[in-house]
Order: C-alpha cells, then sequence, then structure tokens
C-alpha cells in the first residue's frame, strides 16, 4: 500500500505549551525550531545533548500523567517503550502527538523548515525520504534567500 500523503496543516503555537520527551539531539532540534514559533516548549529528558535556547529542561524520566495539560506531544526518547507510552497518554487525552521512531504512530510529521521573516515552509516526503525533504528545504531556503535580497 502507498503511503498517504499528509495535509501540510499550519498552526499558531505562539504560547501554547509544547512536551518533547527525550534530550538527545531530534529532541533538542525539535524544542529549539517549536520555540521559534512561540512555543512555551519543556524538555522531559533524564539527560541533555545540548541546551537550547527559551526552552524549560526536567532533569528525570518520563512518567505517566506527564502529557497532561499540553496542546502538542513530541516523543524523541532513545526508548521505543517509552515513546509508545507517550504516545498512548496522548492519544487517551486526545493530544497531538509525534513520535521520532515510529511514524505509524505519528498524528503528524515534522516537517523540515524553511523559513524566511514570515514567510515558513514545511517540507515532508510523507515519511519516505527524509534526506530528500531535507534537501528540498535547503533549495527553498537558498530560493527564498534570492527572493529577499532582489527586494532589498
Amino acid at each position: 500500500m502507498d503511503q498517504p500523503a499528509y495535509f501540510p496543516l499550519f498552526v499558531n503555537l505562539s504560547g501554547k505549551r509544547v512536551a518533547v520527551f527525550g534530550g538527545g539531539t531530534v529532541g533538542l532540534r525539535r524544542a529549539q525550531v517549536l520555540s521559534g514559533f512561540g512555543a512555551q516548549v519543556t524538555v522531559i529528558s533524564p539527560a541533555f545533548a545540548g541546551q537550547p535556547d527559551g526552552v524549560q529542561l526536567l532533569c528525570r524520566a518520563y512518567s505517566p500523567g506527564d502529557c497532561a495539560g499540553y496542546a502538542l506531544v513530541i516523543a524523541a526518547t532513545d526508548s521505543r517503550t517509552v515513546n509508545r507510552a507517550v504516545v498512548e497518554e496522548c492519544r487517551a487525552l486526545g493530544i497531538p502527538v509525534n513520535a521520532a521512531d515510529a511514524p505509524g504512530e505519528c498524528d503528524f510529521y515534522f516537517p523540515a523548515i524553511a523559513r524566511r521573516g514570515s514567510l515558513v515552509a514545511g517540507v515532508t516526503a510523507s515519511n519516505t525520504g527524509h534526506r530528500l525533504a531535507a534537501q528540498a528545504a535547503r533549495q527553498i531556503r537558498e530560493l527564498l534567500d534570492r527572493i529577499e535580497q532582489a527586494e532589498l
């Protein structure tokens, strides 16, 4: 069966509470992007690969009940068991969730972002090629840079 294409839906995250479970490079990168769109991001993890700007870090493991009160959740730990528990909790609470290690469990994909000022493009290959989506986003950024330069 062919992978379904996901509809690109742009949402206002300004002031919304977002939880990211997992303090590795993937989780922190996603936390930083979400923070850049005005979300109030909390990363929950027993360890962190860095310190992103504008993101709250809680140094502890996931506990059942942690997802309550968040508008959006990212499960990006290095444990399939923990990520699955986060997904199940979010489903029970009606919270959109993205599991970095299980595309079939995602309510949404985390796109490659091309952003220049108020122009924002999100690119996904519907989980068929992260490299392809990243390359397309890079080319869109270059195009946006050229457009910006032409307007100066």
